[in-house]
């Protein structure tokens, strides 16, 4: 099978609507391993500086967050208890905004991930953003990397039919913020992490 990555200017949509021309695309991670692969279906957009759910809320500067302070089209990974989570950033230089990467549908090397998973159960395999990034091989080295080009990249996919959005999970201490429907997934996927 052959990939063709997405360009930069894929990436320079507004936050909002880049989480959702995501869904559909192929998540690419080449390892020693082999090349995983799997179709994205569920995102969730975060805005910077005005949003209380953001890393980068106010715009906060830190080691971790400087990444998203820089052009869009990079990598954005980051631990979260023993997970590692990956973003798309987005929004312009000095507006640090991200696409976390929720969900994906499992392409290729399906019994790859199902070794690192440890599991056989494909439904609840990369349905979720833990478990996609364990899956195919997606790291804390994979921080600051550019999303167009290998080892970890974005490629053309399918276009959904149908889109459903709501709210963000797991961020009930921002506010108003954990209302915003900003979460979007493609509508009845079983992908998709809830």
């Amino acid at each position: 099978m052959t990939y063709k990555p997405l360009g930069v200017e894929f990436f320079q949509q507004p936050t909002i609507k880049l989480a959702q021309s995501l869904l559909g695309s192929l998540l690419v991670k080449i390892t020693d391993d082999g090349i995983a692969s799997g179709y994205i279906v569920e995102t969730e957009a975060y805005k910077g500086p005005e949003d209380r759910a953001a890393h980068s809320f106010g715009n906060r500067r830190t080691k971790r967050t400087e990444i998203m302070f820089g052009e869009p089209g990079y990598i954005y990974t980051y631990q979260m208890h023993t997970h590692c989570l990956v973003n798309v950033v987005s929004g312009d230089v000095d507006k640090p905004e991200a696409v976390l990467i929720r969900a994906v549908e499992p392409l290729t090397s399906i019994e790859l991930m199902q070794k690192r998973r440890g599991m056989n159960d494909l439904k609840n395999l990369t349905n979720g953003p833990g478990k996609l990034t364990k899956a195919l091989g997606i790291s804390m080295e994979d921080y600051g990397n550019s999303i167009i080009k290998p080892p970890l990249f974005i490629a053309e996919g399918l276009k959904p039919e149908l889109i459903s959005s709501g709210p963000r999970i797991g961020i009930d201490n921002s506010g108003e913020a954990k209302d915003y429907p900003w979460r979007f997934w493609i509508s009845g996927n079983k992908y998709v992490s809830r």
